[in-house]
Order: C-alpha cells, then sequence, then structure tokens
C-alpha cells in the first residue's frame, strides 16, 4: 500500500527560540559519549599493547575518521534544516525515505539496545565497587534504567542538566588523574594475548570511545538552532575529545610500567590523586552515555512514525508533547524495550551487530554529503562546504573499521539494513521531499546520452517503442505487445493525440497523471506523452519530429490497424506510415488484435522474404517475444512460398543453414505453391497460428490501395504483425554471429 508523508516535512521550520544551545543541546552528550568507558578500562590496555607512537597513530587515524564524519554531518546540517530524528533525518532527506528507513530502524535499536549495555555495566562496576550491597546486577540495571528514563521523560532540558552533573563528576576524574602519581606495580596475572594483538585489532577495540558525535545530532529536534548548534557543538567534541585521547597516553606510559597497563584495567585508579574519582568516572560514564541513547531513541522513533515508515498500528509513536514537541509516547516505549533487554542481561552476542549500525550511520551520512557535492545540485548550499571526495573518504574509513572490528556482524548488518530497504521500497512510501537519488539518476543519464554513439552498432540495438495508443483502455493490446517486445531491455512510450484546444495545461497534466497510475498498477513501466495537433496524422508527425532527447529517440512505432473504409481516412493512416518510413522509425502493426493477447501461445509465423529489408526486424521481433515469460515456449516457424519442387529443396537447404548460422532456435517450413495464390496459402497454413509476422513494402505511389489489399488477405486471421524496417541499420548483423 502507498502512503503518503505529512505535508508539513517539507516545510521550513523555524528554530525553536526555546530550544537547547550548543554546549548543553550538542558538544555536552557528544563529549560525554566520547569520554566514556574505554577511556577508563581499555585505554591502558591500548597503550601497554601498542606503546606510545603506536597508540597516538591509532587515536589520529580514529579520529580522523570521526572528524570527517563530523564534516559531512556539518555540511548537511548547514545546508537544510536538521528536524527530530537526526541522522535518521539527514540521511532521509539526502538518499530517499528508503535508505533512511533502512538506517533509522537499526539505529533506533542500536541505541535503544545500548541503554542497556551502559545500564547493565554501570550496575556491574558498582556491585564490584560494594560487593556487600543486597541487590542482584539486574535488578540494579533495572532501576538504574527506569531513573535514567524518568529524568529523560521530566524534559531534554532537565536531562541535560543532569549531564552537567556528570561531566562534572568526570573532569574531576581527569583532574585527579592528571594530579596523581606514578602507580605500584600491579600483582595481577598478564592476560593471555599480552604484546600479542595486531595493530589493526587494537585500532578496532578503540574505535567505538570516539564514536559519540550522534548523541548531539540526535536532538536535533531540541536545539534553539540545528544549523549552527550541530557544527560547532559536534567539531568541538571532536577536538577536545581528540586532546585528551594524546594526553593521556602521555601520563600513562611514564606512571605505570607495561605489564601494570596490560593486567590491570583500573590502571588510572592506582596513579590518580583521589583513586576513588576514577569510579565516579566510570559511572559517569555509563550513566551520560545511558542518558543520551534515552533522549536520542524516541527522537529517531518519533521521526520514523512521523514519515509512515513504521506499521500504522505504531504511529502514535510519532506524537509529541509539550512546547518542545517531546517523544514521551516513544520514550515509554523504548523503556519497555530496554527493559526486556536487560532482563535477558547477556549482550555479547548482539553488542558487535550494533556498534556496525552505528558504523552504517557514519558511512551513509558519508556518502550523503559526498553525492550531494559532487552532483552540485543548486539546492545543496551548505554554508560549511567540504570537497566531495574527503566526505567519500571518510565513508571508505568507515568500511574499513566495520571489517576491522568484526567482519561477521558487518555482514549480519549489512544483510539487516538491506532486508529493511527492500521492504520499504516494496511499499512505495510516497514523500514530499525532494532527495538526491533524481541527481544522481540525471548526472548518470547525461553521461550515458553524451557517450552514445548516433551511429550506433547494431549488436546494441534495443527496441524504443513510441506507442500510439491514445487511452490505454482502448487499444491495451498495444501496451501488452511492447511490454512483451521490451520486457525491461527496451523503453517504451505511450502517446496520445489530442486536438487542439481540447483540454488545458491543468486537464492535460491530470489526463497524463491518469494513464501513468492506470499503467504503474497494472506493472507497466512506461513514458506518458500527450501533444495537442489538429488530426492524427499532423499530431504523429509531431511526435516523431520532436520527441526524444539526442541519440535517445524511439526508433520504432507502434500503431493499431486501421479498420475505417473512409478513403480520406485510410489516406491519412498510410500517410503516418510513410512519415515514420521517411523518418527513418521501424514500423510495427498489430492487426486483428485480440481482446488480449493469448496466456498460452505455442506458435509465431514469420513470412520469410529474405535476411535483408523485413526479414531480420521480424526475426528479431519474433525472437525478442520468445525470450519472454508469455511466450517462452513458443515455437518461431519461418515460412517461404517457393513456385515448384525443384527449388524447395534448395530452398530449404539455404534456410536451414541461415538458422542454424542464427542460433535463434527458429525451424523452417517451405510451402510449394502448386499454382496457388499467397492469399490461399497464407490462410490454410497461418489459421491455427498465434500469432503472423510479414513484411511491408516501402510507402509509395499508391501504398493505400497495397495496404487495402493486404487487409483483405489477412481479415479473419490470427493476430498479425505488419512490419517495416526503416533505420539505417543492418539488422542481419544484429543476427548473424560472424
Amino acid at each position: 500500500m502507498t502512503s503518503r508523508a505529512p505535508e508539513s516535512s517539507s516545510k521550513v521550520i523555524e528554530a525553536n527560540s526555546t530550544g537547547l544551545g550548543t554546549f548543553g543541546g550538542v558538544f555536552t552528550p557528544s563529549i560525554l559519549t566520547i569520554l566514556g568507558v574505554i577511556m577508563y578500562l581499555r585505554f591502558g590496555w591500548v597503550v601497554g599493547q601498542m606503546g606510545l607512537v603506536k597508540t597516538l597513530l591509532i587515536v589520529t587515524i580514529s579520529t580522523a575518521i570521526t572528524f570527517i564524519t563530523g564534516l559531512s554531518i556539518s555540511a548537511i546540517a548547514t545546508d537544510k534544516v536538521v528536524r527530530a530524528g537526526g541522522a535518521y533525518y539527514m540521511i532521509s532527506r539526502s538518499l530517499g525515505i528508503e535508505t533512511g528507513g533502512a538506517v533509522g530502524i537499526p539505529l533506533y535499536f542500536a541505541q535503544a539496545f545500548s541503554v542497556a549495555l551502559y545500564t547493565i555495566g554501570f550496575a556491574e562496576s558498582v556491585a564490584s565497587a560494594f560487593p556487600q550491597l543486597p541487590i542482584t546486577i539486574t535488578v540494579m540495571a533495572l532501576v538504574t534504567t527506569i531513573a535514567v528514563t524518568a529524568l529523560a521523560l521530566k524534559s531534554a532540558d532537565i536531562a541535560i542538566k543532569a549531564q552537567y552533573v556528570i561531566m562534572a563528576a568526570i573532569v574531576l576524574s581527569l583532574i585527579s588523574l592528571v594530579s596523581g602519581s606514578a602507580a605500584p606495580p600491579t600483582e595481577l596475572p598478564l592476560p593471555e594475548d599480552a604484546g600479542n594483538v595486531s595493530f589493526w585489532a587494537v585500532l578496532a577495540v578503540f574505535f567505538p570511545a570516539v564514536t559519540g558525535i550522534m548523541s548531539g545530532v540526535n536532538m536535533s529536534g531540541d536545539l534553539k538552532d540545528p544549523k549552527k548548534s550541530i557544527p560547532m557543538g559536534t567539531l568541538a567534541a571532536v577536538g577536545v575529545g581528540y586532546v585528551i585521547y594524546m594526553l593521556i597516553p602521555l601520563l600513562l606510559i611514564n606512571r605505570a610500567d607495561t605489564d601494570s597497563l596490560l593486567a590491570d584495567p583500573l590502571i588510572m585508579r592506582k596513579m590518580a590523586f583521589w583513586g576513588d574519582a576514577i569510579l565516579l568516572g566510570v559511572w559517569g560514564a555509563t550513566l551520560s552515555s545511558a542518558l543520551g541513547s534515552i533522549l536520542g531513541a524516541p527522537r529517531v522513533l518519533q521521526a520514523l512514525a512521523r514519515d509512515n515508515i513504521l506499521p500504522k498500528r505504531l504511529r502514535w509513536l510519532g506524537n509529541g508533547h509539550g512546547p518542545g514537541d517531546e517523544p514521551r509516547l516513544g520514550t515509554l516505549f523504548t523503556l519497555g524495550v530496554v527493559l526486556a533487554v536487560v532482563c535477558i542481561g547477556d549482550l555479547d552476542a548482539i553488542a558487535p551487530v550494533l556498534t556496525m549500525f552505528f558504523l552504517t550511520t557514519y558511512m551513509v551520512l558519508n556518502v550523503a554529503a559526498g553525492i550531494e557535492g559532487f552532483l552540485q545540485s543548486p539546492s545543496f548550499r551548505p554554508t560549511f562546504r567540504i570537497p566531495w571526495y574527503i566526505s567519500l573518504l571518510g565513508a571508505l574509513g568507515c568500511i574499513a573499521i566495520m571489517f576491522l572490528i568484526n567482519p561477521a556482524a558487518t555482514v549480519a548488518a549489512a544483510v539487516i539494513v538491506l532486508s529493511i530497504y527492500l521492504w520499504l521500497e516494496r511499499r512505495e512510501i510516497r514523500t514530499t521531499w525532494g532527495d538526491v537519488r533524481q541527481g544522481i539518476w540525471l548526472s548518470l543519464v547525461r553521461a550515458g546520452l553524451l557517450n552514445i554513439a548516433d551511429n550506433a552498432d547494431p549488436k546494441n540495438w534495443r527496441p524504443h517503442l513510441l506507442v500510439l495508443s491514445g487511452a490505454p483502455t482502448k487499444r491495451w493490446h498495444l501496451i501488452e505487445l511492447a511490454t512483451d517486445l521490451t520486457h525491461n531491455r527496451g523503453l517504451i512510450t505511450v502517446a496520445s493525440i489530442l486536438p487542439n484546444g481540447a483540454r488545458n495545461l491543468e486537464q492535460q497534466e491530470q489526463i497524463r497523471s491518469t494513464i501513468r497510475d492506470y499503467l504503474e498498477k497494472r506493472g507497466i513501466q512506461a513514458f506518458v506523452k500527450l501533444i495537442e495537433a489538429t488530426d492524427t496524422s499532423t499530431g504523429s508527425q509531431q511526435l516523431i519530429d520532436t520527441y526524444g532527447i539526442g541519440p535517445l529517440i524511439p526508433n520504432t512505432v507502434l500503431l493499431g490497424d486501421t479498420e475505417t473504409d473512409n478513403h480520406e481516412a485510410r489516406e491519412r493512416y498510410c500517410q503516418i506510415i510513410s512519415k515514420c518510413h521517411q523518418a527513418k522509425r521501424n514500423i510495427v502493426i498489430l492487426r486483428n488484435p485480440p481482446s488480449q493477447m493469448p496466456q498460452f501461445p505455442k506458435r509465431i509465423d514469420v513470412w520469410w522474404g529474405g535476411l535483408q529489408s523485413n526479414g531480420g526486424l521480424m526475426l528479431i521481433l519474433a525472437y525478442l517475444l520468445r525470450t519472454g515469460l508469455r511466450w517462452r515456449s513458443t515455437d518461431i516457424y519461418l515460412k517461404l512460398v517457393v513456385s515448384n519442387q525443384a527449388a524447395a529443396q534448395a530452398a530449404q537447404t539455404n534456410l536451414n543453414k541461415l538458422i542454424e548460422t542464427l542460433s535463434i532456435g527458429a525451424q523452417s517450413k517451405i510451402i510449394v505453391a502448386e499454382g496457388r495464390p499467397f492469399d490461399t496459402i497464407l490462410r490454410k497454413s497461418s489459421a491455427t497460428a498465434d500469432l503472423i509476422l510479414m513484411g511491408l513494402a516501402t510507402p509509395g505511389d499508391g501504398f493505400a490501395e497495397y495496404y487495402t489489399s493486404l487487409q483483405k488477405k489477412t481479415v479473419d486471421l490470427p493476430p498479425t504483425i505488419f512490419v517495416l524496417a526503416a533505420e539505417d541499420l543492418a539488422f542481419s548483423e544484429l543476427l548473424q554471429k560472424d
């Protein structure tokens, strides 16, 4: 079922004067996620494994990828108003709703599940510090989750203020670390992998430490000025995080021996001035990350619901409350998801896949910015500009990191994202905003048109049909035939000629839309062309002379037969054929059309007059029909009439050799006239065929009389196609292998 996104989604919304600022709305949640658990519990191990120089290189490479992603985000954010949904909103408005949804749905679950990861991590660290507490880790994680969610439900503003307290704890821990002293040698045993982990494996462990920039972006709908706050806050957080991560290894390498760094996850606690401040930092890091995720996930969910991506029974998740349009229902829904995950407890299996979803979001954001910059669309006018290749370099970096971290999880995440994309594509969700996909197609079409030679090689010929059907309901058999001839390997244009002044522009557009919808509902992929003219002959001439672009013009005109007895009307019809021929357009005329094409056709009769002239085109058309699903089991018979038995044997031999050379799977049928007129032979031989193909003579003097006689010959026969090859193209070369 096709649905339509709300019209309001395409309107420009002014900045929220009561929203969050750069520091509180973007910088704070981003830096708190960057300065997380990995810094406190795994950074010492990284330094112990790699040493100072390689550690600084790992920090630089990881931050560079995040920094490039931040640049891409800044470019997109300064081009368009970024509303609720953050990363999802950016991607869907740039690459289309299918891509946005394919990334947005996994991103929501990744953020929701991350809350569980952080609260369980918090509970485990508290239980380790206070083993005497009479409460299980699961219960503590549940209580922590509810408390964090209650804080988020109170309001985003209050939640951000709570993050200031958490930030104070992290700052205190860093000050305590800087003002501390050397740690005593550890007595803990060395891990089995001590000194044996590769550079890229260590980088994979460290990289999640710098992936916190989505925390601020996801708050876009609550920001006072997203176009200003997102670039400033995001890049500032990345920069501050980089400085801290470059300084801490200097402290670690000078205050602890290698064995202690490798063996003791809490080595920072032993070298800090106040050791418990490190615990406060660990707790602050987990709680801030949990709070950032519980703030961000419902806003992604809200945007997904408002864009009709979620099923109808979940559309209520798009509702907002209060002046800040806060997603309270989405937050409660997310709470339920998180509590269920916390009760499961073991997240080791899905944690790597969640990381892949975050990195996939990074990658797609870089792709979006890179494509927008490359296409140079007039609609893409960011105030923060970066070269397009920088963004694509960031996308490649994300892909590389994903495979380095966990190849299996990368493949699993890719399969999930692709499945969602295909599901959304089948739903055909209509949007009221433009995206970059049309720009991509326009660029590809431009490049293709400029590279197609006007004198194309016969081997590359494809049918490009101009179907003069008028209203599809009246001559549906023509469109059916066109579809059977092209079946996604050629182009179809359904044309209708309207009398001059019969319709205004608005009415013409309505007719065009009606025809297009009619075709789409029946699975027909075709262009629709309307033209006004004094009569059909003049309109046909106008279409032939003007329709198309560059070398991409219709090469074949498909007509229905005329049944009029009016001499003047017949003359005008034959003039259309003559004008098509003069314009070097092949002509295909369907005579004796059935109410619908046969469902299980068995035989096509091609009345043969030689490979040259019309013969080559007739064979190609017969072959194209048989490659379609409906005509797949059809036999093609080449029928040739000779005067006597002596000529029959030679004709049979020659025709069999030709068929073998063409590799077209046809059969030969030589008919000896024995004095019988061709009309009699035709009627007797093709009476039981499902389709007949016959060549037309070149239009000239007396063509109308000739055509009338041809019509009489084919009265009451099965569906018959008259074929006239007019292109400057050797169809024999298309058929022959040598």
